[in-house]
């Protein structure tokens, strides 16, 4: 059975219990690292490294900077099978099935999505069809709008490296749309399709391999996510949509309510303070909302019994104590 430190970048066991997976890490760049490079080394897309990074310059860290990387994750809140899409995310995650004696699993994946008016269609659909180093017959739409900007398409592309769609495409259930890969991978994490999904060409082939028709793909648009590890509700927020934005107000309305659902019939104070903090600011990191402990209240002096030869050094110390104490043989409380 394999460690889980063996598990390929992206991979990871599933918890027994909670619901994040992978940790944030931080790394030195080199002279010659783009953030873009830095964040598809392991696993991210342009957006997520540029939220979590955002004093870092894109194209020019710098040798020796340090690097945030965002490689900790709320898992959907959707079945824990097969492939499930998420938009806001801009994140793919895939449970395969779990082999005799072995622990589950998921990988989940930076994509890019479809860009404004030409959104990535949510939805519960399966993988159709299977294609290695695909032609691409571009849609009427898509010729039309490249003629306008003075850049025409033929109507076939032929497989290679001017190929949009890369080395391996899945055509979804939903007419028209697909999972491919890309000749283009500085635009994984990002919203630059006309609605397909890609993915950087290494992954789009490693979940092929694993993936066949039939395969359920599940496509949400979860923006904020709720989850539990070690005992406290992780909240992890992305940007929404750009045509769904909505006020701060509303956002944070919507976030108060999917959290009070998610501590139904729990005991669990809930910093709300950090929850409009991450709300307000979306950095698709989780983090923690448990609220501080309550002040405690200042330790009080113990009380003990005075011994009567205690009482006799205040006699001593104090003359005419002896007028307002009468020894009567019983102790008497003091605090000390």
């Amino acid at each position: 059975m394999a460690d889980a430190e063996d598990l390929p970048a992206g991979h990871f066991r599933l918890p027994e219990q909670g619901d994040l997976v992978g940790e944030i890490t931080t790394v030195e760049a080199d002279k010659e690292d783009t953030l873009i490079d830095i964040g598809h080394a392991h696993g991210i897309g342009y957006r997520a490294m540029v939220r979590a990074n955002p004093e870092v310059s894109v194209w020019y860290p710098g040798e020796g900077t340090e690097v945030t990387i965002p490689g900790r994750f709320i898992l959907p809140d959707a079945p824990r099978e097969d492939i499930v899409i998420n938009v806001a995310e801009m994140r793919l995650y895939y449970y395969p099935p779990a082999e005799d004696g072995e622990p589950r699993t998921v990988q989940t994946y930076p994509l890019g999505v479809g860009r404004q008016n030409w959104e990535t269609p949510l939805g519960n659909t399966t993988i159709t069809q299977m294609v290695k180093n695909p032609a691409w017959y571009p849609p009427e739409s898509i010729r039309q709008e490249r003629a306008e900007a003075g850049n025409p398409l033929p109507e076939v592309v032929p497989a290679g490296p001017d190929n949009p769609l890369g080395t391996r495409k899945m055509r979804l259930g939903i007419p028209g749309y697909l999972i491919h890969g890309t000749n283009k991978p500085e635009g994984v994490g990002m919203r630059v399709s006309h609605g397909c999904v890609r993915m950087l060409p290494d992954d789009v082939e490693t979940l092929f391999a694993q993936v066949s028709v039939g395969t359920r793909v599940r496509i949400i648009n979860e923006s904020l996510k709720l989850g539990w590890a070690d005992g406290k509700l992780h909240v992890q927020a992305y940007p929404y949509l750009d045509e769904q934005q909505g006020t701060t107000i509303q956002r944070i309305t919507e976030a108060l309510s999917e959290v009070q659902a998610a501590l139904e019939g729990k005991e669990y104070q809930v910093d709300y303070a950090r929850l409009k903090e991450v709300v307000e600011v979306p950095s698709g990191i989780p983090v923690a909302l448990k609220a501080p402990p309550e002040p405690q209240e200042p330790p009080q002096p113990e009380l003990r019994p005075t011994p009567f030869y205690d009482q006799l050094d205040l006699q001593f110390a104090y003359p005419g104590f002896h007028n307002h104490l009468a020894y009567t043989g019983e102790p008497y409380e003091s605090a000390r």
